[in-house]
């Protein structure tokens, strides 16, 4: 039984949204380097201008690299951030290479457990889109930490900036559904 031509059509589309759909979870390196874990020398250096104009989902995992012998991570609650407070972290992290697993959606609040660095600026706040968020189709910014009393999200540009790991299969894979029926 032959297919329509409205059918092979719905059918490709229906496979095309699937490969779209599909997401890696990333490792991230904090900062974009290994040595980005430190006093910012200004603000434009702050850690929270990369976290702005990044993209972080569930299922993601930060690294931080780091010499465990002058410096630590901390995920501190909201008030604890903005009150450089170490006392009471919801986790502490001191090996020098952290990975935090990235496992709902909203923000997560990060400081340093060095003496007198957070309240130099070396925290950080990152927030993790809703699993509504498609990474493909449809992508709007993260909602701005400026709820959470964190700096404000830059918009992004339009979707001209997006990666699609696989999307040399769509073509591929378009022609050979055509050619199939």
């Amino acid at each position: 039984m032959a297919m329509s031509r409205f059918q092979r059509s719905s059918l490709l589309l229906m496979i095309t949204l699937q490969l779209f759909s599909l997401s890696d979870a990333k490792d991230i390196l904090i900062g974009g380097k290994t040595d980005a874990w430190k006093v910012p020398s200004s603000q434009s250096d702050s850690l929270n201008k990369w976290a702005e104009s990044s993209r972080f989902r569930i299922g993601d995992s930060l690294v931080w690299k780091y010499d465990s012998q002058k410096d630590s991570v901390l995920e501190v609650t909201r008030a604890a951030y903005l009150s450089c407070n170490v006392s009471n972290p919801v986790e502490e992290y001191k090996d020098g290479n952290t990975k935090v697993k990235l496992e709902r959606a909203g923000p997560y609040y990060f400081i340093s457990g060095a003496e007198g660095h957070c309240e130099k600026g070396q925290k950080m706040i990152v927030v993790v889109l809703s699993p509504r968020h498609n990474r493909f189709i449809g992508i709007s910014p993260a909602p701005s930490p400026a709820e959470f009393e964190g700096p404000a999200i830059a918009p992004t540009s339009t979707a001209t900036s997006l990666k699609f790991k696989g999307s040399f299969l769509v073509a591929p894979l378009g022609i050979l559904l055509w050619a199939l029926f």
